[in-house]
């Protein structure tokens, strides 16, 4: 009988395209997940790997077994719903993943609401793209992703095997450091910040292109630095080194710049969860998606008052 933990792996391997890369994004070593794919082949009798010195790509027999594991999951999806419908509360591990700044912002709520089901656990791991948890989410190796998108266009809500949940439309904010002239203001404009220095994404980054978008709208031109993560750039915001803007999402929690609204209107980020549609019917998978709407809805309520 296959090993259904090597099938997911082996799934995992077809989305990121190397064993390095698959190890990276399980969490385990390459000489594991090579000798777990090697041990898959064993089970199989064939080939799965086309393996040289430096590179293994899949064979023939490879890719269709690969296309046969999402309806082996979808099933083993399907029964343990109906297993966990006959219990009298949602049981169980659920894990998820989240990229920072929304992680920050939900994990307290999310957790105080699941404190009603003792026998339910939620596991959160940080997430490093969105490509690599939507694939992970594919291969059952995560049972719900939050992820974000910046094109302003809604996803539909099934997308082949996904289910995605529209969670909130995160807008943008100024963040300035809490000692500016304008920290006292309800709101203000970007072209009231054009003379200031700016702290932002490299170039390429979803935040970084709404900023100039932004700018190019404005017609603005300031001094920039660049630096990687909302974390980081807010951090040197408090520290009085430059103004920005951000998601609300990501400021929200913080008591050491000053958030304030933006005049102009800007297009943010949509926040998703997404889960296999095959686990639609897990009572535990269920009742952790609430729990995550519920905070989103309650988080945004606050963002809306500010």
């Amino acid at each position: 009988m296959l090993d259904v933990r090597r099938l997911q792996l082996l799934a995992e391997f077809a989305a990121h395209g190397s064993i390095a890369a698959t190890a990276v994004a399980t969490g385990q070593t390459a000489s594991a997940v090579s000798q777990q794919l090697s041990a898959l082949e064993q089970e199989t009798g064939v080939a799965l790997l086309e393996r040289t010195a430096r590179s293994a790509q899949l064979t023939d027999a490879g890719r269709r077994l690969v296309e046969r594991t999402g309806a082996i999951l979808d099933a083993i999806d399907a029964a343990e719903a109906e297993l966990a419908a006959d219990a009298a509360e949602p049981k169980g591990r659920v894990t998820v993943t989240a990229f920072p700044t929304v992680a920050v912002a939900l994990a307290g709520p999310i957790v105080r609401r699941l404190r009603r089901y003792p026998e339910l656990t939620m596991v959160l791991r940080q997430q490093h793209t969105v490509t690599e948890s939507l694939a992970r989410v594919r291969a059952g190796e995560i049972d719900l992703a939050l992820v974000d998108d910046w094109s302003g266009a809604r996803r539909p809500s099934e997308v082949g095997p996904l289910t995605y949940h529209h969670l909130v439309a995160d807008p943008l904010v100024a963040v300035l450091p809490t000692g500016h002239r304008l920290a006292s203001e309800r709101e203000c404009s970007v072209r009231m910040l054009d003379s200031e220095p700016w702290i932002a994404s490299p170039a390429g980054e979803p935040s970084r292109m709404a900023l100039d978008r932004l700018w190019r709208a404005e017609g603005i031109s300031a001094p920039l630095s660049e630096f990687e993560g909302l974390d980081t750039i807010l951090t040197l915001v408090a520290k009085g080194l430059g103004v920005t803007v951000a998601p609300w999402m990501a400021a929200a929690e913080r008591r050491d710049v000053a958030v304030r609204r933006i005049a102009e209107p800007l297009t943010g980020r949509d926040v998703y969860a997404v889960h296999r549609t095959a686990s639609t019917g897990r009572p535990a998978v269920m009742a952790v998606l609430q729990a995550i709407h519920q905070a989103a809805k309650k988080l945004m309520a606050a963002a809306e008052q500010c």
